[in-house]
């Protein structure tokens, strides 16, 4: 488990905090839905390296941890991470509205279920060696990648008190962000270098997946993106607080090399 939260990002962690201080609550405050969600992140790249799903050796330029340990080890581990992530959650209610925190636990499980993140690894396994389906292609990438940005967009807001309106800004903030984050993704499977992503590159197109350059060209999946990316700045100018660090995301994003 220790293994496998090393290295990466932080997006996810970062973004339920930034949301929290953007509508007025102490960041520290939601520290344990921060934890929680890069703890459910960690746990479905685990089960994503596995044998029977994309069977990757590399991740965060470490061995992934079926190939640091081994397979049933590295399956159990990824359990063990989504139960941690739960439990963390549960410790909310000590720092914030209680009522907030049983939404929030509420929210990440639909958001990263059957109906979300789960729900979009299925369909990225069914899409394998179909032939492109821009409307499969969407519900994947709404589903195994942007769900999960915007449930910690919405975290941190729901958990400061935001209203209702503004909660949909930052949750159409939030999916714009994450289909953004995973069209990158595709590009990088095509363009990136292995070294610097961490992970291997080419993957996509052996396991014949949708993917925006598979479905649109290269140069059509760079619009793509350019277009989310402008989209979530847009977006980003009408949340209260510190709109440049959310209006900067989406920049680095779309010009990411890792």
């Amino acid at each position: 488990m220790q293994h496998s939260m090393l290295g990466g990002k932080r997006l996810r962690g970062a973004l339920v905090m930034r949301s929290a201080a953007a509508f007025g609550l102490d960041p520290t405050h939601v520290m344990p839905a921060a934890c929680a969600f890069e703890m459910l992140h960690a746990a479905t790249l685990v089960h994503d390296d596995l044998p029977c799903i994309d069977d990757s050796d590399l991740r965060r330029g470490r061995p992934s941890c079926h190939a640091a340990f081994d397979e049933h080890t590295a399956l159990l581990a990824g359990d063990a991470l989504i139960i941690a992530s739960f439990g963390r959650l549960a410790t909310l209610g000590r720092t914030c509205d209680p009522a907030r925190s049983l939404r929030v636990i509420e929210e990440f499980a639909a958001f990263s279920g059957a109906a979300g993140l789960i729900g979009g690894e299925q369909a990225d396994i069914i899409g394998e060696g179909l032939a492109p389906d821009g409307e499969l292609l969407r519900y994947i990438h709404e589903n195994k990648t942007a769900k999960l940005i915007c449930a910690a967009c919405r975290t941190g807001a729901i958990l400061a008190g935001a209203s209702e309106p503004q909660i949909e800004t930052i949750s159409d903030y939030g999916m714009a962000l994450g289909l953004l984050f995973q069209v990158t993704d595709d590009i990088l499977d095509v363009t990136g270098d292995e070294d610097v992503l961490g992970k291997p590159t080419g993957a996509d197109a052996d396991a014949d997946k949708q993917t925006y350059p598979a479905a649109i060209g290269l140069e059509g999946a760079r619009d793509e993106a350019r277009e989310l990316a402008a989209r979530a700045v847009e977006i980003a100018a009408d949340l209260p607080g510190e709109v440049e660090f959310f209006q900067s995301i989406a920049e680095l994003v779309v010009i990411r090399e890792k």
